[in-house]
């Protein structure tokens, strides 16, 4: 069993607010408990990595038959994804609109893309 607890504050309001999940694996290893937690952020880090690739890039709907197609377009896509992350827009915004942003003027952020 995984115990989190999450406080995010209410910038309106100045109210903490305080969330506690639990969350539970079944598992045959016996292992030590940072192992253990080791290896569940590290599942958490994937999962969130594709559900940024379905969500920013709608990789769940991709039709590429081709095997070989479909695997380079997904490492295409996990490198525009790190990109990105690091790329500053100016604003804080959601991963879906920076990449629209950078698109619709891509000539104003290609000297920062090339930095990397």
């Amino acid at each position: 069993m995984v115990v989190t607890t999450v406080k995010k504050e209410d910038h309106k309001t100045n109210i903490i607010k305080e969330s506690t999940e639990f969350r539970y694996f079944i598992s045959s290893l016996a292992v030590m408990a940072f192992m253990f937690a080791r290896a569940v952020r590290g599942h958490w880090a994937i999962e969130s990595m594709h559900w940024h690739l379905d969500v920013t890039f709608r990789e769940d709907y991709s039709k590429t038959l081709d095997t070989t197609a479909a695997q380079n377009l997904n490492i295409l896509r996990k490198l525009a994804l790190s990109i990105l992350k690091v790329v500053d827009v100016g604003k804080m915004c959601s991963l879906k609109r920076k990449r629209f942003i950078i698109c619709a003027n891509s000539a104003r952020f290609l000297d920062r893309l090339m930095e990397l």
